[in-house]
């Protein structure tokens, strides 16, 4: 009982931030992101989160990231709060000691949230998808407990066989419970619902492999036993929004002198070599502060260094850039002691190293560019019901020889915010897509396209209705969107910003 107390205390200590010795950071700059940062692409989920010297820095951060980094949990733990939730996008930028370790950060974050938006959480169990251990077809082949009285517990042992990896595992006076519970972790539980009582004793071997479906590992072993797992709602438990404000409180006005914008970080020392196998740009870290790029184009440095999503958005290209793997190169660098490898100090530490290897000069202009906006036609919307949270999530069904055929449902979602989306969903729309329906109020609605299908017109044929004759949606964004919802992407000539190279060698300056 006494057991039981405590930790309830704890919790409570934890979700309501009354602890009395509550960590806070010294000050912080919290602030809504730019608009144009709010699109869901690969550059701009959160990024940060981690602490370089005395900066505590999260970018592009929705609520539900902010509350899900701060306490600990799975984003999909946190339920309820208002439709915005998990739309809008915040700027945390703290200062506190450097050193500070990742368990007092997230008190700090905890602490924060409740001071500038009044933000309340509690915990509570609620049903939740998850995977139910249950009685399979064929017979039982389980043992009862041969010493009841005896220790209870698994024991997972490793085994290679044949080059495979595999698990023995023997349990001894357990129940379903605790047998099930032993293969749960932080992102997936495991509820028993065999209804079978008492203890058991339970000898298997399964191969490294899914642990959540799909008829092998796992999953074959414990069809064996004569159980098997399918998907189900768990009880489980959960953080739950009580009150949550959208506007943070006002910074403090020392913030523009305390916070002041620290010298763009450079490499301490960093290696470029011509060739590499991988040809991908994504760095790989590594303990130290190592920064590892195999196989990337000095353009897709350039592309990256600068947030340019397409390389279709630089002017001034060299003509031996263009076309050319034979200038790829592999980069190992080492960052600064205290500077937080994030996605936005590894770019401005290639932007020095580029500036200086490459003798690169470059600028941004505006020029008239291809970009879109967003009207109505013959509108097929639903009215949104007003308490779901304001999202779109995507599907994917791969079609064999057809492609992968996306299925985008949007929740109370207003035309601005799906038109400031759109970027994410095509990736031929280079620019902001600007609203221009009319359409007032939030939405609900559904669109299925194929990524196949890369130009407006491609994909499917129509068919006499004007429907696409392929059940399974193979057509473009563009052309499925004015379909199914009634909508149009125009194209316009706008001033848009472009990257314009100025000068750059053919090749980096020696080692």
């Amino acid at each position: 009982m006494i057991k039981r107390l405590l930790f309830s205390l704890s919790i409570f200590l934890l979700v309501t931030g009354a602890g009395l010795c509550q960590p806070a950071f010294d000050i912080a700059d919290v602030h809504f992101s730019p608009r144009s940062d709010w699109s869901k692409t690969v550059d701009h989920w959160m990024d940060g989160g981690v602490l370089g010297g005395d900066r505590y820095r999260l970018r592009r951060a929705t609520m539900i990231d902010l509350i899900s980094t701060a306490y600990g949990v799975d984003a999909n733990k946190v339920f309820g709060g208002p439709a915005w939730i998990d739309y809008d996008r915040y700027e945390v930028v703290a200062k506190t000691k450097p050193g500070t370790r990742p368990a007092t950060l997230r008190l700090m974050l905890q602490a924060l949230l409740a001071e500038r938006f009044h933000l309340v959480v509690k915990t509570e169990t609620q049903q939740v998808p998850g995977i139910l251990l249950t009685r399979g077809k064929s017979s039982l082949k389980l043992e009862t407990a041969a010493d009841a009285a005896g220790a209870s517990g698994c024991k997972t042992t490793p085994l290679i066989n044949n080059g495979v990896m595999n698990y023995v595992v023997q349990c001894r006076n357990v129940t379903m419970e605790a047998f099930a519970a032993s293969f749960s972790g932080p992102s997936r539980r495991i509820a028993d619902a065999t209804g079978l009582e008492g203890s058991w004793d339970i000898d298997m071997q399964y191969a490294l492999g899914n642990l959540a479906g799909g008829g092998s590992g796992l999953d074959a072993a414990i069809e064996k036993l004569g159980l098997k797992m399918e998907q189900g709602n768990v009880p489980q438990p959960v953080l739950t929004v009580v009150s949550v404000n959208e506007q943070p409180s006002a910074n403090s006005p020392a913030v523009s002198t305390v916070l002041a914008a620290l010298p763009a970080p450079e490499f301490e020392v960093a290696s470029i070599k011509l060739g590499g196998e991988g040809m991908t740009s994504m760095p790989r870290y590594e303990p130290g502060g190592r920064v590892v790029m195999t196989g990337v184009s000095p353009l897709g440095l350039v592309s990256q260094a600068w947030n340019v999503p397409s390389l279709e958005q630089l002017v001034g290209v060299p003509k031996w850039a263009m076309g050319n793997n034979s200038h790829n190169v592999t980069i190992m660098a080492k960052a600064p002691t205290g500077v937080a490898t994030d996605r936005e100090n590894l770019n401005l530490m290639l932007r020095a190293l580029l500036t200086e290897r490459y003798k690169l000069a470059v600028h941004f202009e505006d020029r008239p560019m291809d970009a879109y906006t967003l009207v109505a036609v013959k509108p097929k919307l639903t009215k949104a019901d007003p308490s779901h949270r304001t999202e779109c999530t995507r599907q994917t069904e791969i079609h064999p020889g057809q492609g992968a055929v996306i299925q985008l449902d949007c929740k109370n979602t207003t035309m601005a915010q799906f038109a400031e989306q759109i970027p994410a969903y095509w990736v031929t729309i280079r620019y902001a897509v600007l609203d221009g329906t009319g359409i007032e109020g939030a939405w609900d609605f559904s669109v299925h396209f194929d990524t196949f299908s890369m130009r407006p017109g491609g994909g499917a044929t129509a068919a006499a209705d004007g429907a696409a004759s392929d059940p399974t949606g193979s057509i473009s964004f563009v052309d499925a969107i004015q379909r199914e919802l009634g909508l149009k992407l125009e194209m316009h000539k706008r001033p848009e910003p472009v990257l314009v190279i100025d000068h750059m060698e053919e090749y980096p300056t020696e080692n």
